[in-house]
């Protein structure tokens, strides 16, 4: 019992890393725009976020619960300790690389592909719950479209609402808007995000018969909301940089657009107990976004490059996780 409960010490730590490190990965999804736009200062807008993704992490439980139970039953997996720490130490190497590089990857992303790369390495195909993880790659897949799709429609309506009045008029009155769609953006955040190292520790606790169902201890959900507002206020530059100045000029009406629609998006995937990208749902939407301002006037280049990292990530984490599986199987489990 006392070496199971130093696996499960490492196991909590390792979500909360994730988290943390999610936090700040993250933290352009909530205010890059209104940075980039001067409604906020730096200072400020990352408080905000912080303050904000932690109400978000504490409100529900559901995403946690989608995590926890949908791609494997933890209950069935014979090695489910060791699956869960090659999910996390996956999906950290594939976060921080990606913020070092400043591309805005997806968290999700990462944590899907980890665990179902952890999973077929431990107990082969059979070990995957095939409606689960289709329902959650839907998700994935969907979301992002449909970000695209509520940023280019809310930008058409404001842009025709608006067409008479003074530029001037207009930046003044939507950088106020942009303090609550900020607001709005970073509470969705909090609660999905920070949900899914809630769901992964329940996972581990279920493996490791510490508990019989998918229920998230308080404890759990404090903890990780905690770890994420607290990686929230470290701020992640990089991707800041990129999301808020490298795909088209954002000017405060395209950021409160932006910021809506996505955040829409994500809070109705939470609803639905659906884990969604963030960062894409974000960067779909400042891309649908700056369509309906002008076509021309996105980088798509850098979209595209973007986009590259979304399609890449499943696999390369899947593969990661499985080969972190590997090691530990050659070194520890056998």
């Amino acid at each position: 019992m006392d070496q199971m409960l130093i696996i499960i010490g490492l196991i909590v730590f390792l979500a909360l890393a994730f988290d943390f490190i999610n936090g700040f990965h993250d933290t352009a999804n909530a205010i890059a725009t209104s940075i980039s736009t001067r409604a906020m200062t730096p200072r400020v807008a990352i408080l905000l976020a912080a303050v904000m993704n932690f109400v978000g992490a504490m409100t529900f439980t559901g995403v946690a619960k989608t995590i926890g139970g949908s791609v494997a039953d933890p209950a069935k997996l014979e090695h489910g300790l060791e699956v869960v720490i090659a999910t996390l130490i996956a999906a950290i190497i594939w976060n921080l690389v990606t913020w070092w590089f400043g591309i805005p990857s997806s968290s999700s992303h990462a944590l899907i592909g980890s665990l179902a790369g952890a999973v077929v390495m431990s107990a082969g195909m059979d070990g995957i719950n095939p409606s689960g993880f289709i329902k959650i790659v839907q998700g994935l897949i969907f979301s992002p479209l449909i970000a695209f799709a509520m940023g280019f429609i809310l930008m058409t309506i404001l842009k025709y609402m608006f067409a008479k009045a003074s530029p001037h008029s207009v930046n003044k009155y939507f950088r106020f808007g942009q303090i609550a769609t900020a607001s709005m953006q970073a509470f969705s955040h909090g609660t999905n995000d920070a949900q899914k190292a809630m769901g992964i520790i329940t996972m581990a606790l279920v493996a490791g018969e510490f508990q019989s169902d998918l229920e998230v201890p308080f404890w759990v959900k404090l903890s990780a909301a905690l770890a994420m507002a607290l990686g929230t206020s470290v701020g992640g530059w990089k991707i800041i940089k990129t999301m808020g100045t490298k795909i088209f000029k954002i000017e405060p009406i395209n950021g409160f657009a932006a910021d809506l629609g996505s955040a829409l998006v994500i809070f109705g995937a939470t609803i639905t107990h659906l884990p969604v990208s963030t960062t894409h749902a974000i960067t779909s939407s400042i891309l649908g976004v700056g369509s309906a301002k002008r076509f021309n006037s996105v980088k798509w280049g850098v979209a595209g490059r973007i986009v590259t990292a979304w399609v890449i990530t499943i696999p390369i984490t899947a593969l990661l996780a499985a080969l972190v599986y590997g090691m530990m199987d050659l070194l520890f489990i056998s």
